[in-house]
Protein backbone atom coordinates (compact mmCIF):
# COMPACT_ATOMS: atom_id res chain seq x y z
CA UNK A 1 0.00 0.00 0.00
CA UNK A 2 1.44 3.35 -1.03
CA UNK A 3 2.05 6.13 1.47
CA UNK A 4 -0.61 8.88 1.30
CA UNK A 5 0.63 12.04 -0.37
CA UNK A 6 1.25 15.08 1.85
CA UNK A 7 -1.77 17.33 2.25
CA UNK A 8 -1.47 20.65 0.44
CA UNK A 9 -2.17 23.70 2.56
CA UNK A 10 -1.32 21.98 5.85
CA UNK A 11 1.53 22.65 8.25
CA UNK A 12 4.69 20.94 7.11
CA UNK A 13 3.60 21.23 3.49
CA UNK A 14 3.02 24.95 2.89
CA UNK A 15 4.39 26.70 -0.15
CA UNK A 16 6.28 29.95 0.49
CA UNK A 17 3.19 31.83 -0.74
CA UNK A 18 0.90 29.95 1.64
CA UNK A 19 3.25 30.63 4.56
CA UNK A 20 3.25 34.31 3.64
CA UNK A 21 -0.55 34.30 3.48
CA UNK A 22 -0.73 32.65 6.91
CA UNK A 23 1.53 35.38 8.33
CA UNK A 24 -0.66 38.05 6.73
CA UNK A 25 -3.81 36.41 8.11
CA UNK A 26 -2.34 36.43 11.62
CA UNK A 27 -1.48 40.10 11.29
CA UNK A 28 -5.00 41.02 10.16
CA UNK A 29 -6.54 39.03 13.02
CA UNK A 30 -4.07 40.52 15.49
CA UNK A 31 -4.95 44.08 14.43
CA UNK A 32 -8.62 43.31 15.07
CA UNK A 33 -7.85 41.77 18.50
CA UNK A 34 -8.95 38.33 17.32
CA UNK A 35 -5.53 36.71 17.60
CA UNK A 36 -2.82 36.86 20.26
CA UNK A 37 0.75 35.68 19.77
CA UNK A 38 2.32 33.27 22.22
CA UNK A 39 3.70 35.01 25.27
CA UNK A 40 6.26 32.55 26.67
CA UNK A 41 5.61 30.38 28.54
CA UNK A 42 2.05 30.81 27.31
CA UNK A 43 0.39 29.79 24.06
CA UNK A 44 -1.13 31.74 21.18
CA UNK A 45 -4.88 32.29 21.28
CA UNK A 46 -5.22 30.03 18.22
CA UNK A 47 -2.68 27.60 16.80
CA UNK A 48 -1.52 27.70 13.20
CA UNK A 49 -3.36 24.49 12.31
CA UNK A 50 -6.69 26.09 13.30
CA UNK A 51 -6.00 29.28 11.38
CA UNK A 52 -5.08 27.26 8.31
CA UNK A 53 -8.46 25.51 8.37
CA UNK A 54 -10.12 28.88 7.76
CA UNK A 55 -7.63 29.81 5.07
CA UNK A 56 -8.08 26.53 3.20
CA UNK A 57 -11.87 26.89 3.40
CA UNK A 58 -11.52 30.26 1.65
CA UNK A 59 -8.81 29.19 -0.78
CA UNK A 60 -6.22 31.30 1.04
CA UNK A 61 -8.13 34.54 0.44
CA UNK A 62 -7.23 36.51 3.55
CA UNK A 63 -10.24 38.80 3.79
CA UNK A 64 -12.74 36.00 3.20
CA UNK A 65 -11.01 33.81 5.77
CA UNK A 66 -10.90 36.71 8.22
CA UNK A 67 -14.64 37.29 7.92
CA UNK A 68 -15.44 33.63 8.58
CA UNK A 69 -12.97 33.52 11.47
CA UNK A 70 -14.41 36.72 12.95
CA UNK A 71 -17.96 35.39 12.65
CA UNK A 72 -16.91 32.17 14.39
CA UNK A 73 -15.13 33.94 17.27
CA UNK A 74 -18.16 36.17 17.84
CA UNK A 75 -20.56 33.22 17.56
CA UNK A 76 -18.61 31.24 20.16
CA UNK A 77 -18.78 34.18 22.54
CA UNK A 78 -22.46 34.72 21.84
CA UNK A 79 -23.48 31.14 22.61
CA UNK A 80 -20.91 30.81 25.43
CA UNK A 81 -19.70 27.58 23.85
CA UNK A 82 -16.75 27.06 26.19
CA UNK A 83 -19.11 27.20 29.16
CA UNK A 84 -21.61 24.90 27.49
CA UNK A 85 -18.90 22.33 26.77
CA UNK A 86 -17.59 22.48 30.33
CA UNK A 87 -21.03 21.93 31.86
CA UNK A 88 -23.09 19.69 29.60
CA UNK A 89 -24.47 16.62 31.36
CA UNK A 90 -22.49 13.53 30.33
CA UNK A 91 -25.72 11.63 29.64
CA UNK A 92 -27.01 14.42 27.38
CA UNK A 93 -23.68 14.47 25.58
CA UNK A 94 -24.00 10.72 25.07
CA UNK A 95 -27.62 11.03 23.89
CA UNK A 96 -26.45 13.52 21.26
CA UNK A 97 -23.45 11.40 20.27
CA UNK A 98 -25.82 8.58 19.33
CA UNK A 99 -27.39 10.80 16.65
CA UNK A 100 -24.22 11.84 14.87
CA UNK A 101 -20.98 10.34 13.47
CA UNK A 102 -19.13 8.40 16.16
CA UNK A 103 -15.40 7.90 16.54
CA UNK A 104 -14.53 4.23 16.19
CA UNK A 105 -11.35 4.73 18.21
CA UNK A 106 -9.27 4.01 15.11
CA UNK A 107 -7.39 6.02 12.47
CA UNK A 108 -6.93 5.94 8.72
CA UNK A 109 -3.60 5.63 6.92
CA UNK A 110 -2.92 9.34 7.38
CA UNK A 111 -3.48 9.03 11.11
CA UNK A 112 -6.83 10.86 11.03
CA UNK A 113 -9.66 9.58 13.25
CA UNK A 114 -12.23 7.34 11.56
CA UNK A 115 -15.88 8.10 12.29
CA UNK A 116 -18.92 5.95 11.54
CA UNK A 117 -22.45 7.24 10.96
CA UNK A 118 -25.32 4.74 10.56
CA UNK A 119 -28.25 6.86 9.46
CA UNK A 120 -30.89 4.13 9.78
CA UNK A 121 -30.68 4.47 13.57
CA UNK A 122 -32.20 7.97 13.32
CA UNK A 123 -35.81 6.83 13.01
CA UNK A 124 -38.86 8.94 13.88
CA UNK A 125 -39.16 7.53 17.42
CA UNK A 126 -35.50 8.25 18.22
CA UNK A 127 -35.68 11.78 16.85
CA UNK A 128 -38.93 12.58 18.65
CA UNK A 129 -37.50 11.35 21.95
CA UNK A 130 -34.41 13.49 21.44
CA UNK A 131 -36.53 16.56 20.65
CA UNK A 132 -38.60 16.08 23.79
CA UNK A 133 -35.59 15.54 26.01
CA UNK A 134 -33.63 18.61 24.99
CA UNK A 135 -36.72 20.81 25.25
CA UNK A 136 -37.32 19.84 28.86
CA UNK A 137 -33.66 19.73 29.80
CA UNK A 138 -32.52 22.26 32.40
CA UNK A 139 -28.79 21.74 31.89
CA UNK A 140 -26.47 24.54 30.87
CA UNK A 141 -26.10 23.22 27.34
CA UNK A 142 -29.48 24.84 26.66
CA UNK A 143 -28.62 27.92 28.67
CA UNK A 144 -25.97 29.57 26.53
CA UNK A 145 -26.05 33.26 25.73
CA UNK A 146 -28.97 34.77 23.86
CA UNK A 147 -28.56 33.47 20.32
CA UNK A 148 -30.34 32.50 17.15
CA UNK A 149 -28.59 29.13 17.31
CA UNK A 150 -31.12 26.44 18.31
CA UNK A 151 -30.27 25.06 21.77
CA UNK A 152 -30.21 21.49 20.47
CA UNK A 153 -27.47 22.53 18.05
CA UNK A 154 -25.26 23.50 20.99
CA UNK A 155 -25.22 19.85 21.97
CA UNK A 156 -23.97 18.99 18.49
CA UNK A 157 -21.17 21.53 18.77
CA UNK A 158 -20.04 19.90 21.99
CA UNK A 159 -19.26 16.90 19.78
CA UNK A 160 -17.21 19.11 17.47
CA UNK A 161 -15.39 20.51 20.50
CA UNK A 162 -14.59 16.93 21.52
CA UNK A 163 -13.24 16.25 18.04
CA UNK A 164 -11.05 19.33 17.82
CA UNK A 165 -9.95 19.58 21.47
CA UNK A 166 -9.54 15.93 22.39
CA UNK A 167 -9.57 13.38 19.57
CA UNK A 168 -7.47 15.27 17.04
CA UNK A 169 -4.75 16.39 19.50
CA UNK A 170 -4.44 12.78 20.67
CA UNK A 171 -4.09 11.51 17.10
CA UNK A 172 -1.56 14.27 16.43
CA UNK A 173 0.61 13.06 19.31
CA UNK A 174 1.06 9.63 17.76
CA UNK A 175 4.32 9.55 15.77
CA UNK A 176 3.39 6.49 13.65
CA UNK A 177 2.00 8.67 10.84
CA UNK A 178 3.44 9.40 7.39
CA UNK A 179 3.89 13.10 8.26
CA UNK A 180 4.13 13.39 12.06
CA UNK A 181 5.02 17.10 11.95
CA UNK A 182 1.67 17.86 10.30
CA UNK A 183 -1.08 18.16 12.96
CA UNK A 184 -4.18 16.03 12.49
CA UNK A 185 -6.99 18.48 11.73
CA UNK A 186 -9.39 16.37 9.67
CA UNK A 187 -11.43 13.20 10.05
CA UNK A 188 -12.32 10.29 7.77
CA UNK A 189 -16.02 9.42 7.78
CA UNK A 190 -17.96 6.30 6.81
CA UNK A 191 -21.64 7.12 6.33
CA UNK A 192 -23.85 4.04 6.08
CA UNK A 193 -27.26 4.78 4.57
CA UNK A 194 -28.33 1.18 4.01
CA UNK A 195 -31.92 0.48 4.99
CA UNK A 196 -32.91 4.16 4.91
CA UNK A 197 -36.14 4.86 3.03
CA UNK A 198 -37.10 7.99 1.14
CA UNK A 199 -39.54 9.01 3.88
CA UNK A 200 -36.81 8.77 6.54
CA UNK A 201 -34.48 10.91 4.44
CA UNK A 202 -37.22 13.48 4.09
CA UNK A 203 -37.98 13.48 7.82
CA UNK A 204 -34.30 13.99 8.61
CA UNK A 205 -33.75 16.82 6.17
CA UNK A 206 -34.01 19.69 8.68
CA UNK A 207 -31.91 17.83 11.27
CA UNK A 208 -29.14 17.22 8.76
CA UNK A 209 -29.34 20.57 7.01
CA UNK A 210 -29.14 22.60 10.22
CA UNK A 211 -26.18 20.57 11.40
CA UNK A 212 -24.26 20.80 8.12
CA UNK A 213 -24.89 24.52 7.64
CA UNK A 214 -23.65 25.55 11.08
CA UNK A 215 -20.75 23.09 11.06
CA UNK A 216 -19.54 24.36 7.69
CA UNK A 217 -19.66 27.93 8.96
CA UNK A 218 -17.86 27.41 12.28
CA UNK A 219 -15.80 24.21 11.90
CA UNK A 220 -14.40 24.50 8.39
CA UNK A 221 -12.08 21.92 6.92
CA UNK A 222 -12.46 19.22 9.58
CA UNK A 223 -13.51 16.62 7.00
CA UNK A 224 -10.96 14.84 4.86
CA UNK A 225 -13.13 12.26 3.11
CA UNK A 226 -16.70 10.99 3.45
CA UNK A 227 -17.50 7.54 2.08
CA UNK A 228 -21.23 6.98 1.55
CA UNK A 229 -22.03 3.28 1.45
CA UNK A 230 -25.22 1.25 1.14
CA UNK A 231 -26.92 3.85 -1.08
CA UNK A 232 -30.44 2.78 -2.18
CA UNK A 233 -31.60 3.00 -5.79
CA UNK A 234 -33.37 6.33 -5.25
CA UNK A 235 -30.31 8.01 -3.74
CA UNK A 236 -29.53 10.11 -6.85
CA UNK A 237 -32.80 11.96 -6.14
CA UNK A 238 -31.84 12.57 -2.52
CA UNK A 239 -28.27 13.50 -3.41
CA UNK A 240 -29.49 16.30 -5.67
CA UNK A 241 -30.79 18.23 -2.67
CA UNK A 242 -28.39 16.97 0.01
CA UNK A 243 -25.32 18.30 -1.80
CA UNK A 244 -26.85 21.79 -1.82
CA UNK A 245 -26.28 21.91 1.95
CA UNK A 246 -22.51 21.78 1.54
CA UNK A 247 -19.96 24.11 0.03
CA UNK A 248 -18.22 22.89 -3.16
CA UNK A 249 -15.03 21.97 -1.29
CA UNK A 250 -16.94 19.63 1.02
CA UNK A 251 -18.91 18.11 -1.88
CA UNK A 252 -15.60 17.25 -3.59
CA UNK A 253 -14.67 15.14 -0.56
CA UNK A 254 -17.80 12.95 -0.67
CA UNK A 255 -17.55 9.59 -2.45
CA UNK A 256 -20.47 7.27 -3.11
CA UNK A 257 -19.26 3.67 -3.04
CA UNK A 258 -21.03 0.64 -4.49
CA UNK A 259 -21.67 -2.39 -2.29
CA UNK A 260 -19.25 -4.50 -4.30
CA UNK A 261 -16.42 -2.00 -3.85
CA UNK A 262 -16.99 -1.09 -0.20
CA UNK A 263 -14.09 -2.93 1.44
CA UNK A 264 -11.66 -2.42 -1.42
CA UNK A 265 -12.29 1.32 -1.48
CA UNK A 266 -12.11 1.74 2.30
CA UNK A 267 -8.96 -0.40 2.46
CA UNK A 268 -7.17 2.06 0.17
CA UNK A 269 -7.42 4.60 2.97
CA UNK A 270 -7.89 2.58 6.17
CA UNK A 271 -6.04 -0.52 7.36
CA UNK A 272 -8.37 -3.53 7.33
CA UNK A 273 -7.83 -3.94 11.08
CA UNK A 274 -9.43 -0.51 11.54
CA UNK A 275 -12.40 -1.07 9.23
CA UNK A 276 -15.57 -2.23 11.04
CA UNK A 277 -16.27 -5.91 10.38
CA UNK A 278 -19.64 -5.20 8.77
CA UNK A 279 -17.72 -3.52 5.93
CA UNK A 280 -15.21 -6.31 5.42
CA UNK A 281 -12.62 -5.35 8.02
CA UNK A 282 -11.79 -6.99 11.33
CA UNK A 283 -12.74 -4.26 13.83
CA UNK A 284 -15.58 -5.29 16.13
CA UNK A 285 -17.32 -1.95 16.41
CA UNK A 286 -21.04 -1.28 16.30
CA UNK A 287 -22.61 2.16 15.91
CA UNK A 288 -23.56 3.45 19.35
CA UNK A 289 -20.74 1.69 21.20
CA UNK A 290 -17.80 3.40 22.93
CA UNK A 291 -14.65 3.68 20.79
CA UNK A 292 -12.44 0.60 20.45
CA UNK A 293 -9.14 2.37 20.92
CA UNK A 294 -6.23 1.95 18.56
CA UNK A 295 -3.53 -0.14 20.30
CA UNK A 296 -1.07 2.69 19.61
CA UNK A 297 -3.29 5.05 21.61
CA UNK A 298 -3.68 2.55 24.45
CA UNK A 299 0.08 2.10 24.66
CA UNK A 300 0.86 5.81 24.41
CA UNK A 301 -1.28 6.80 27.40
CA UNK A 302 -0.51 6.32 31.06
CA UNK A 303 -3.91 5.24 32.38
CA UNK A 304 -5.38 5.79 35.83
CA UNK A 305 -8.65 3.87 36.30
CA UNK A 306 -10.36 3.82 32.90
CA UNK A 307 -13.54 1.93 32.04
CA UNK A 308 -12.90 -1.14 29.90
CA UNK A 309 -14.40 -3.07 27.01
CA UNK A 310 -13.34 -6.58 27.98
CA UNK A 311 -9.67 -6.09 28.80
CA UNK A 312 -9.30 -2.97 26.63
CA UNK A 313 -9.27 0.46 28.29
CA UNK A 314 -11.59 3.08 26.82
CA UNK A 315 -12.86 6.52 27.79
CA UNK A 316 -15.80 7.47 30.01
CA UNK A 317 -18.95 8.99 28.55
CA UNK A 318 -19.10 12.72 28.07
CA UNK A 319 -16.85 15.62 27.08
CA UNK A 320 -13.11 15.82 27.61
CA UNK A 321 -10.13 18.02 26.84
CA UNK A 322 -6.36 17.95 27.26
CA UNK A 323 -4.89 20.16 30.00
CA UNK A 324 -1.27 20.78 30.91
CA UNK A 325 0.05 18.66 33.74
CA UNK A 326 3.60 19.97 33.56
CA UNK A 327 6.04 21.06 30.88
CA UNK A 328 6.21 17.59 29.33
CA UNK A 329 2.81 16.01 29.96
CA UNK A 330 -0.91 16.63 29.46
CA UNK A 331 -3.88 15.09 31.21
CA UNK A 332 -7.05 13.67 29.65
CA UNK A 333 -9.56 15.59 31.75
CA UNK A 334 -13.18 14.49 31.49
CA UNK A 335 -15.49 17.36 32.27
CA UNK A 336 -19.19 18.17 32.10
CA UNK A 337 -21.64 17.13 34.78
CA UNK A 338 -22.75 13.78 36.14
CA UNK A 339 -26.08 13.83 37.96
CA UNK A 340 -25.91 17.62 38.09
CA UNK A 341 -22.51 17.66 39.79
CA UNK A 342 -19.41 19.04 38.02
CA UNK A 343 -16.92 16.37 36.97
CA UNK A 344 -13.16 16.81 36.76
CA UNK A 345 -11.80 13.30 36.23
CA UNK A 346 -8.29 12.60 34.97
CA UNK A 347 -8.34 9.31 33.06
CA UNK A 348 -4.92 9.25 31.40
CA UNK A 349 -1.69 11.18 30.89
CA UNK A 350 -0.04 11.86 27.53
CA UNK A 351 3.39 13.27 26.76
CA UNK A 352 3.26 16.72 25.22
CA UNK A 353 3.20 16.83 21.44
CA UNK A 354 6.71 18.13 21.00
CA UNK A 355 7.97 15.39 23.32
CA UNK A 356 6.10 12.57 21.59
CA UNK A 357 7.11 13.64 18.08
CA UNK A 358 10.68 14.80 18.73
CA UNK A 359 12.19 11.57 17.43
CA UNK A 360 9.80 11.20 14.50
CA UNK A 361 10.96 11.63 10.90
CA UNK A 362 10.85 15.15 9.56
CA UNK A 363 7.82 16.19 7.52
CA UNK A 364 8.16 17.66 4.04
CA UNK A 365 9.85 21.08 3.97
CA UNK A 366 8.07 24.26 2.97
CA UNK A 367 10.00 24.57 -0.28
CA UNK A 368 8.60 21.50 -2.00
CA UNK A 369 8.16 21.27 -5.77
CA UNK A 370 4.79 22.31 -7.13
CA UNK A 371 4.32 18.83 -8.62
CA UNK A 372 4.64 17.31 -5.12
CA UNK A 373 1.92 19.60 -3.84
CA UNK A 374 -0.34 18.41 -6.61
CA UNK A 375 0.02 14.73 -5.71
CA UNK A 376 -2.79 14.75 -3.18
CA UNK A 377 -5.19 16.48 -5.56
CA UNK A 378 -4.26 14.01 -8.29
CA UNK A 379 -4.96 11.10 -5.93
CA UNK A 380 -8.31 12.65 -5.01
CA UNK A 381 -9.30 12.96 -8.67
CA UNK A 382 -8.34 9.34 -9.28
CA UNK A 383 -10.49 8.25 -6.37
CA UNK A 384 -13.38 10.34 -7.66
CA UNK A 385 -13.16 8.59 -11.01
CA UNK A 386 -13.19 5.21 -9.29
CA UNK A 387 -15.68 5.79 -6.48
CA UNK A 388 -17.94 8.63 -7.59
CA UNK A 389 -18.85 10.10 -10.94
CA UNK A 390 -20.35 13.57 -11.01
CA UNK A 391 -22.06 12.94 -14.31
CA UNK A 392 -24.40 10.05 -13.54
CA UNK A 393 -25.28 7.24 -11.16
CA UNK A 394 -26.94 3.91 -11.87
CA UNK A 395 -28.25 1.23 -9.56
CA UNK A 396 -26.06 -1.86 -9.28
CA UNK A 397 -27.43 -5.37 -8.96
CA UNK A 398 -25.98 -5.57 -5.46
CA UNK A 399 -28.23 -2.77 -4.28
CA UNK A 400 -25.56 -0.09 -3.99
CA UNK A 401 -24.85 2.79 -6.30
CA UNK A 402 -22.56 2.03 -9.20
CA UNK A 403 -20.72 5.00 -10.64
CA UNK A 404 -20.39 5.77 -14.30
CA UNK A 405 -18.36 8.65 -15.72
Amino acid sequence: MTTPAPLAGHLGNLTPQEQSTLDEFKQVCREQSLYREADPPGKPSHDDATLLRFLRARKFHVQDAFQQFKDTVEWRQEVELDTVFENIEAEEFEETRRLYPQWTGRRDRRGSPVYLYKVQQLDAKTMNTYEQNWKKSANSATAGGASSTPPKMLRLFCLYEMLTHFVMPMCTALPDRPYPATPVTQSCNIVDISGVGLRQFWNLRSHMQDASTLATAHYPEVLDKIFIIGAPSFFPIVWSWIKAWFDPITVSKIFIVSAADTHATLAEHIDSANIPSQYGGSLKFAFGNPPRLDPAIVNMLDWTSPPKIGEEPTFPLGPAKWVDRNEKEMEALFIGKVGGKPRREVVAVMRRLEESTSSAPAAPTLNVPEQTLMNDETNKQALEEKARGSASMTTSTSGGVAISS
